[in-house]
Parts: structure tokens; C-alpha cells; sequence
């Protein structure tokens, strides 16, 4: 072989190797933002499929966020807790929304009266009284030109 061609050679099962020993030495950093015993918790109901049961508690009722998906199921955020559009022998809570208005769902709680709240909207369930939950403060969006 002549000294040029095992020259190249050499060269390349060395960068090989760094690359390998580098790779091997990277630690996998896996899912983040939550304790190993709630990653294995999660892991474990995704794989079952299984979702806790919940039921509306407290005084007031939040609607905290939505995804509706064009095809398959929407999901709600209600007090903090995904909860599927259709889902609502699991908390008790009946939920309808409009593809024409995303920010909105209609949420009715057992036996209670259904009521429209746009995302990051509350209510106290006790008497009716709305809360935006921005303590009298403003969200401004730049506009666009």
C-alpha cells in the first residue's frame, strides 16, 4: 500500500473512533422536567393508556388552554388538567367547542349551567363573577404592517 493511501486510512479510522468514543461518552438526556418516578408514572399510563380520574374541585372554574387537532381528538386544560373534548364521564365535566372560535369552549359541570369561557378565563362556580386573571393589567400584541 503506498504511504499516501495508508495515511488517508489511518486518518479515517481515527476520526472514526473519536466520533464513536465521543458518542459513547455523551450521556442521553432523555425527558426533562420531571422526577424519574413521574417520567416511569407517565411512561407507564401512556403505555396502558390509562388517564386518573378527576373530578371538577373548588370554587372556581378555569379554562387554561385548547388544542383542537383537524382530525382526531381536542383537548382542554380545565383548572390545570387535560381533560379530551368528549371525555366527560371521567370529570364531570361536558365540553364544546367551536371550530369557528378556538379561544372558546363551552363547559358544563354536572348538573350546573353551561358557560363560555375564552382561554385563561375563570369563574366562580358559586356566583358567576368572571375573572380574567390579569389583576387589571393588559396583554399588547405588536401589530403587524
Amino acid at each position: 500500500m503506498k504511504p499516501a493511501a495508508l495515511r488517508s486510512l489511518l486518518c479515517l479510522l481515527l476520526a472514526g473512533s473519536s466520533t464513536w468514543l465521543h458518542a459513547a461518552a455523551t450521556p442521553e438526556l432523555g425527558r426533562l422536567f420531571f422526577t424519574p418516578e413521574k417520567r416511569a408514572l407517565l411512561e407507564r399510563q401512556r403505555l396502558t393508556n390509562i388517564r386518573e380520574a378527576q373530578s371538577l374541585e373548588g370554587a372556581t372554574m378555569s379554562l387554561d388552554g385548547v388544542v383542537q387537532r383537524s382530525g382526531g381528538k381536542s383537548t382542554v386544560w380545565i383548572n390545570g388538567h387535560p381533560q379530551h373534548e368528549r371525555d366527560a364521564a371521567r370529570t364531570g365535566v361536558e365540553v364544546h367547542l367551536s371550530p369557528k372560535d378556538p379561544g372558546r369552549a363551552e363547559l358544563a359541570p354536572g348538573e350546573e349551567t353551561p358557560t363560555q369561557l375564552k382561554v385563561g378565563e375563570a369563574i366562580n362556580r358559586a356566583t358567576g363573577e368572571r375573572n380574567d386573571r390579569l389583576g387589571g393589567g393588559v396583554v399588547k400584541t405588536p401589530s403587524r404592517r
